[in-house]
């Protein structure tokens, strides 16, 4: 026992660490091994459940025995920071950045995760789309545009939007996947796979105050050293477009 607590804090410390892991801390000498048991399964299997609702694709691709195995090293391991069951794939992100480090782990599973964790966290954000003050029907191209606070863009060394079952990268192909994932004005969630141009248009709108976007996108053409700009800003119209028809553009700043 710390001789800075009470006995029954000591009590209650043994009691949590052997649920957390029964095989390397030892419960309290006054509880029923098969009452201890209860607790543990109970909430073994509640964490397991809700991280395989969070992490559907990635709970796809292990084995029932390796999944298991990955949830009691997550929850014998990680101190998490709160309480809360909607930011539990928070916690577990967390975890497989800062604690986790089997080697047989596939070499795509942090970013698979955090693709699942960004779906997640977009559904559950409390943001009002319709509260934000846009002309949603104005000349995307003369005005400033406004990105969505729910619309947001990634890169990442595998292409996380297309693994599953049938496909396992072994390694990382040679050019990054740009994403934005986005939740509509309808609360549903979506992606698009952007190239290196529609990613870098994101990017500036994301940083932009008070330049339209033909300006933005003749930045662009002036970056790439376009011979013919025009070519890049008609491509970022149409771009545009379909930015506004997602919800990822909201119309333009009043």
């Amino acid at each position: 026992m710390a001789a800075d607590r009470p006995s029954f804090q000591d009590t209650q410390y043994r009691f949590a660490a052997n649920i957390r892991d029964p095989a390397g801390a030892p419960a309290p000498d006054d509880v029923e091994h098969r009452r201890m048991a209860v607790y543990q399964r109970l909430f073994f299997n509640n964490v397991r459940t809700l991280l395989g609702w969070n992490f559907p694709t990635l709970r796809r691709l292990h084995s029932p025995e390796r999944w298991n195995s990955l949830i009691r090293d997550y929850f014998s391991r990680h101190q998490a920071k709160t309480p809360y069951f909607p930011r539990i794939a928070e916690e577990f992100l967390a975890y497989l950045q800062n604690e986790r480090d089997a080697e047989n782990d596939p070499p795509f599973m942090l970013e698979l995760a955090h693709y699942e964790w960004v779906e997640h966290a977009l559904a559950i954000a409390d943001v009002d789309l319709d509260s934000i003050e846009s002309d949603p029907k104005g000349d995307l191209m003369a005005g400033v545009a406004i990105l969505s606070p729910l619309a947001w863009s990634f890169s990442y060394r595998f292409p996380v939007h297309r693994i599953g079952l049938k496909h396992r990268p072994t390694k990382a192909p040679e050019s990054p996947t740009h994403l934005v994932v986005y939740r509509s004005r309808n609360d549903e969630i979506g992606y698009l796979e952007l190239n290196a141009v529609s990613a870098r248009l994101l990017q500036l709108l994301g940083e932009n105050d008070d330049r339209p976007t033909r300006e933005l996108l003749s930045q662009i053409a002036k970056e790439l050293n376009h011979s013919d700009p025009d070519v890049v800003i008609r491509g970022g119209s149409e771009l545009m477009e379909d930015f506004r028809r997602r919800d990822i553009v909201l119309g333009l700043r009043p």
